[in-house]
């Protein structure tokens, strides 16, 4: 496209403006430093982008930059007041992606191996399935909505789980098969989480049986099944 070139080398505020034309942008402001801020929604979906074609610092509305060939998140805002999407491209890493998020955040349909980057600051939910996790290292502290990490072949432990509000979605994951008997559903959970990572249950590819068997005894809970756990780690009686 046209005007597809990185913010840094904008040479006047012409060349903003004529690419928030070129990507129908409103209603925004040029800083000083050459970023803009929005006031209202940016869609920048499937635009076959390789690159965001501005710098972004503050959008109130929702950011839209799905179904294309983003590799990084340099130029993404600072704060969104809405969602953020970023779904269905090429990233490896979420390092550039707002701070604040005041709804959803979507990042799935990627190439994510954890989550540094991620907002830290979330209004509503937060959705990375379809990944390829190894740990939820970067995840939000705390989650307002429901948080979906489920299809991340690799993620066998829970550290870093964030305090999640909603619903919680891990299917197809290794370590769903040690802890879907508790984890989905809000009440307790949160609780359950702490006495579940201060036993030390899930060491590397092992689970400590003894200690499996302590929590479920302790927290009035089923135990869950062992050939389905057999089938991602070693179980050590």
């Amino acid at each position: 496209m046209k005007y597809l070139k990185k913010w840094k080398l904008f040479e006047s505020h012409d060349d903003i403006h004529s690419i928030c034309k070129e990507y129908g942008i409103t209603n925004y402001t040029i800083n000083g430093d050459g970023t803009i801020d929005v006031d209202g929604d940016v869609d920048l979906y499937e635009k076959g982008l390789t690159e965001l074609p501005l710098k972004f610092r503050n959008v109130s509305g929702y950011f839209s930059c799905y179904k294309n060939q983003l590799t990084n998140l340099e130029g993404a805002p600072k704060e969104v007041g809405g969602h953020f999407s970023c779904w269905n491209n090429k990233l490896t890493s979420l390092e550039g992606a707002p701070l604040s998020v005041g709804g959803d955040f979507n990042c799935v349909f990627n190439q994510l191996t954890s989550l540094e980057g991620a907002p830290q600051t979330l209004g509503g939910s937060f959705y990375c399935t379809y990944n390829k996790l190894t740990s939820l290292e970067g995840a939000p502290k705390s989650i307002s909505g429901d948080f979906n990490c489920s299809n991340n072949n690799q993620l066998t432990n829970l550290n870093n789980f964030p305090e999640v509000s909603g619903k919680t979605y891990m299917y197809h994951n290794p370590v769903n098969s040690v802890v879907k008997g508790w984890i989905e559903k809000p009440k307790g959970r949160w609780e359950r989480w702490e006495y579940f990572q201060d036993l030390s249950i899930i060491q590397g590819d092992k689970v400590i049986l003894p200690r499996l068997e302590e929590f479920h005894e302790v927290m009035e809970i089923p135990m869950p099944d062992l050939e389905e756990i057999k089938k991602y780690y070693k179980i050590i009686e």
